[in-house]
């Protein structure tokens, strides 16, 4: 499930750079694969619950595979948001060359990637990582939407309707990485029974102590 969510990821931003309205369409169509593959998981860690009723680090496991399961659903929908927006800027040409808006889709990329990898190998130093990086993520983010603001649409009103598709799938991006952080710290509690969600600011000390 989550290389098809990676993928999607990968082809709705192919399809911005390209503006390729077949590729774009791909990506919508594809999704209810993925929605049938998060009801197809979610039925399994259910029954699972039912018949062993898993404690401890069992139970923590299924629990967060389920979190981790709803997370890559709501970001496959994200792909699809941002591929409704490529439809929406295929006939026109692009308002400004893309150099900001990729590399925010990279990163998006990496943090799925690694986050479902730190699920995978209970590595909560990677999970750490990839909370952490979120920061550079709202970096790109606010870089993107202030260009797009203060440089094209408030100097030439006639670029909004360019502009504002850029706008929502910047934002969409952004939002992958948010719920990619999420599937991070899910990770660390599932490892460590430890809550961090909401509370980043302590851990940079944390990935200090575990380096050490």
């Amino acid at each position: 499930m989550a290389i098809m969510v990676e993928e999607a990821i990968h082809l709705s931003i192919e399809a911005l750079t390209k503006q390729d309205a077949r590729m774009a369409s791909q990506v919508i169509m594809h999704d209810q694969a993925i929605d049938e593959m998060e009801n197809t998981v979610e039925e399994r860690i259910i029954d699972a619950l039912a018949l062993y009723q898993p404690f401890a680090g069992d139970l923590r496991f299924m629990t967060t595979a389920m979190h981790i399961n709803t997370e890559l659903e709501r970001i496959a929908d994200l792909t699809v948001n941002i591929s409704q927006r490529v439809l929406e800027l295929s006939d026109q040409p692009l308002l400004k060359p893309l150099i900001d808006i990729p590399k925010l889709a990279a990163q998006a990329k990496f943090m799925v990637r690694a986050a479902i990898d730190s699920f995978v190998k209970h590595d909560e130093k990677m999970a750490l990582d990839v909370i952490l990086s979120d920061k550079e993520a709202n970096q790109l983010r606010t870089l993107v939407i202030q260009e797009l603001i203060y440089d094209y649409m408030v100097k030439d009103t006639t670029t909004v309707t360019r502009a504002v598709p850029l706008l929502l799938l910047t934002r969409d991006l952004e939002r992958i990485c948010d719920h990619a952080a999420a599937i991070a710290e899910d990770v660390i509690y599932m490892v460590q029974a430890r809550i961090v969600k909401h509370k980043r600011d302590v851990l940079n000390t944390k990935r200090k102590d575990i380096s050490n």
